[in-house]
């Protein structure tokens, strides 16, 4: 008898896995990749060569360009990820404010307590919350002011 060697591929389950393996990886390398690009340009310290030399680096040699990125910049990709992250919290944040108060000034003292008895009339106030939200409404320290 001869003696047979035994591929991965012999058994349909395991090549399954590793066909699912390499596809995950290569979706994994492109998310990185487009992580690279997209830090390349929110980052405001690189001049605009620099950020093209590293751009053709990373398109020239794509793996060894973008493995070089993150070996070389990826401690601070996570904190210009987090400071873009903050910036659109606080814009959006400040859209929001200025929206619920109403043309970007304060709402009318008259239109909060309208809204207010909307959302009672509706059933989403108990009567006590709606004391104490129109207590703070007619104090100065409506919606608009709290955070």
């Amino acid at each position: 008898m001869s003696s047979a060697t035994y591929l991965a591929y012999d058994y349909p389950l395991l090549g399954a896995f590793w066909t699912m393996l390499l596809l995950f990886l290569w979706v994994m390398w492109f998310v990185l990749l487009f992580r690279v690009v997209a830090d390349l340009f929110r980052d405001d310290e690189l001049s605009g060569w620099a950020k093209t030399g590293w751009l053709v680096f990373v398109i020239v040699l794509p793996f060894v360009g973008v493995f070089v990125y993150v070996v070389a910049r990826g401690r601070n990709m996570g904190r210009r990820e987090i400071t873009q992250a903050r910036a659109q919290q606080e814009a959006f944040d400040s859209y929001i404010r200025e929206t619920a108060t109403g043309h970007g000034g304060q709402a009318g003292t008259a239109d909060e307590l309208h809204r207010l008895s909307e959302i009672r009339s509706r059933g989403d106030l108990t009567d006590e919350e709606f004391n104490r939200a129109k207590e703070l409404v007619l104090s100065g320290h409506g919606a608009g002011h709290t955070r």
